[in-house]
């Protein structure tokens, strides 16, 4: 089973497939810092901004994989959709999808993407896999239930070029805490100044008095899982700080472990861009659940 990791990010769908046999036949990531995270662990650079690729470029492949950009569809955004560019990042799957005719398209998006602009948004992708002819599954997994204590709700797309249905994984039913992915040292770096956790809360009042949703999110090694973590969380930690005298960020390292990435998995990079990876990333634990029916469906089907 071959395929193609499209806006790669740093490899966590190549984990997932590499971990049930399939073989990565090319790659394409166009932000610097991500394709150096890639190399340090895959090594090999993937090719640039995949708008430039010629489909015929594209080597022959069984699946595409594709976690493609979702700030168009976030909640957390201004949801423009097909309007932002990023959005229009969808039809550069669909013009390799209708050039090769891979067996199974594998993406993932925020669920947001569901609802966004009435449904009409999700209805063109959906109108736009059948007419390449695809049966289209889709369902919202949560992180926390496969093994990681993260909530991450996230939506994936399994199409499939024949009539066939495609059964998405079960929950695990593993329990898991915040503590199983804190480290036991942590650099000072990584506690919250006097004057930031000061300033949070401050920023927390405020916004209740006004009605508006801003707030951080505390948790401690027994807490049943964290809150999403977003690219943003750099910048202050807000959605998930770890509860101490001074609450403190997560590292680099657990944020690793939050998105399911073994400790062996190399982090090259600054914090500033590690947080920015990490919090782009699929978690591995769920995409090497759907990869493993994919290969089952897979082998069903050749």
């Amino acid at each position: 089973m071959k395929f193609i990791d499209l806006f790669a990010g740093i490899g966590g769908f190549r984990l997932a497939m590499e971990s049930v046999g399939a073989t990565c036949v090319f790659s394409s990531e166009w932000d610097k810092f991500a394709q150096l995270t890639y190399k340090a662990n895959f090594g090999e650079t993937p090719a640039g901004d995949i708008t430039k690729i010629d489909a015929e470029d594209i080597p022959p492949h069984d699946v595409l994989c594709a976690g493609f950009p979702c700030q168009a569809f976030s909640i957390a955004g201004y949801r423009k959709g097909f309007e932002d560019t990023r959005g229009i990042m969808f039809f550069e799957i669909a013009r390799i999808a209708k050039h090769h005719k891979p067996k199974v398209l594998f993406l993932e998006n925020v669920r947001g993407l569901l609802s966004h602009d009435k449904g009409k948004t999700f209805q063109v992708i959906l109108e736009t896999l059948q007419d390449l002819g695809y049966k289209v599954h889709y369902k919202v997994l949560k992180s926390k239930d496969f093994g990681v204590p993260q909530l991450r709700p996230r939506l994936f797309i399994i199409a499939i070029n024949q009539p066939i249905d495609f059964n998405f994984p079960e929950p695990l039913n593993i329990k898991t805490c915040v503590g199983d992915v804190l480290e036991t040292e942590v650099a000072s770096k990584y506690f919250l100044s006097t004057k930031m956790w000061h300033g949070l809360q401050q920023r927390k009042r405020f916004n209740k008095q006004v009605g508006n949703g801003f707030s951080y999110n505390l948790v401690n090694d027994s807490s049943s899982h964290a809150n999403t973590l977003t690219a943003r969380y750099g910048k202050d930690g807000a959605e998930v700080l770890v509860k101490d005298d001074t609450p403190r960020k997560l590292t680099p390292r657990e944020c690793a472990r939050l998105q399911g990435y073994p400790d062996t998995f190399i982090i090259p990079v600054s914090d500033t861009q590690a947080y920015k990876q990490f919090g782009n990333s699929v978690t591995v634990n769920v995409v090497k659940a759907i990869a493993q029916n994919i290969k089952e469906t897979y082998e069903k089907i050749v």
